[in-house]
């Protein structure tokens, strides 16, 4: 869909503001795009359904957002948040949203595209840098871009941007950027989409090109060591995992594994443990079928020498960003999948054990396209809402344990 048009937002908010908070919804399956497939192994589709839908409740914790994106807690607690449209955002504890920061590189706000993510360098305390993904316009064409610059001590500016990764080549197609961003040490992470189109799509299967990849990188520059493909040249030697379609959620587990969510087309959502050199085999197989209901690549949900996944959704939830869930508010989710869902909305829980998942549960679904999550300090869940009027959710148990933040 195109973006609407450039508005005039509200800069600050009222910090949960509390209606009456609705019963979360309850939900079903639905009917499956391709009912002929069948799952590799137990529980990797439609695990157990967890019955707890009424066990949170959902606060308003800040508003005057417009399709905000990514989110990043600071180390004093406030946080920065990403508008599509192409601004970056302080938000206070309280909820108080700031004027947009200056310094912000330009932007593709079509379509997809726009300010995505946003991360904290691992040396944030000393240097101040954060890194941006966005939607950078390359002539007629785009990219998938990272880069960072110092914000201020003021968090109203950002310099000395610098560029980190570039997704090669350039598109035409203003779709499926990706990308998350995320630390493990003094690596980056990197998730790239493979831009949709039946003539680009066939490049997740080319680690000469970074299109549908896991690409890792140095946080200070080039091509992190012990790449699987370095010896493909300069772009290869990026690219950490293949065959992804449009990976948009990637979190690290207690364990320090990464794992990704990425988009499928009709049916075919993935959870996926990444693994160097791995191939996910987009778009050679999927869990799902094109839009128009023709199979995808070879017509199979698996094939020899592709990484099945840990687990899939058909029909979709459309998944954003996620979390492992790390905090006190929820004991009994400890370690657990905390994912934003579009469509139909709202967060899906995977519980998880052995590396695999044993059950599903869903809150407030349909009620609020969710893009990202993040955990408070006090073990809260934020969760943003994707709109033109959008919004950060505070989500907290519903038997009133959990107490707003000061």
């Amino acid at each position: 869909m195109p973006f609407p048009p450039p508005r005039l937002l509200a800069t600050s908010a009222v910090a949960l503001s509390i209606a009456a908070p609705a019963l979360a919804q309850d939900w079903d399956w639905g009917e499956p795009n391709v009912p002929e497939f069948r799952p590799a192994f137990e529980n990797q589709t439609r695990a157990p359904k967890i019955e707890d839908r009424d066990a949170v409740r959902s606060e308003t914790f800040a508003t005057g957002l417009e399709n905000p994106w990514g989110i990043a807690l600071l180390p004093d607690g406030s946080y920065l948040v990403t508008e599509r449209p192409g601004r970056l955002r302080h938000v206070a504890p309280d909820g108080t949203v700031s004027e947009p920061i200056a310094g912000v590189p330009e932007v593709l706000a079509e379509d997809q595209g726009g300010l995505l993510d946003v991360a904290l360098a691992p040396d944030f305390a000393e240097s101040r840098r954060v890194f941006l993904t966005y939607s950078r316009p390359v002539g007629e064409l785009s990219a998938t871009v990272a880069g960072s610059g110092v914000l201020s001590g003021d968090m109203r500016e950002l310099s000395d941007w610098q560029i980190l990764f570039t997704q090669d080549p350039p598109s035409p197609t203003p779709l499926q950027y990706g990308s998350r961003i995320l630390f493990d040490g003094e690596i980056a992470y990197i998730t790239t989409g493979e831009r949709y189109s039946d003539e680009e799509r066939v490049f997740a299967q080319d680690v000469t090109r970074t299109y549908g990849k896991v690409v890792r990188m140095n946080a200070s520059g080039g091509p992190a060591e012990g790449n699987p493909f370095a010896d493909q040249g300069t772009t290869a030697a990026e690219v950490y995992t293949l065959g992804h379609r449009n990976v948009q959620g990637a979190a690290l587990d207690a364990e320090g594994t990464l794992w990704t969510l990425e988009h499928g087309p009709a049916g075919g959502d993935e959870l996926n443990r990444i693994e160097a050199g791995a191939n996910y085999g987009w778009p050679e197989v999927s869990y799902g079928e094109d839009y128009d209901g023709t199979p995808v690549g070879t017509g199979q949900p698996r094939g020899e020498g592709f990484v099945e996944p840990v687990y899939y959704w058909d029909p979709v939830i459309a998944p954003g960003g996620f979390v492992f869930y790390e905090g006190d508010l929820f004991p009994g989710w400890e370690g657990d999948i905390l994912a934003a869902s579009l469509s139909p909305g709202g967060i899906v829980r995977l519980d998880m054990e052995g590396g695999r998942v044993a059950g599903e549960a869903r809150y407030l679904s349909g009620e609020n396209r969710i893009r990202d999550v993040e955990i408070a300090p006090d073990g809260a869940i934020l969760a943003l809402v994707d709109d033109p009027e959008g919004s950060i959710l505070r989500i907290t148990p519903r038997d009133g344990t959990a107490q707003p933040a000061d």
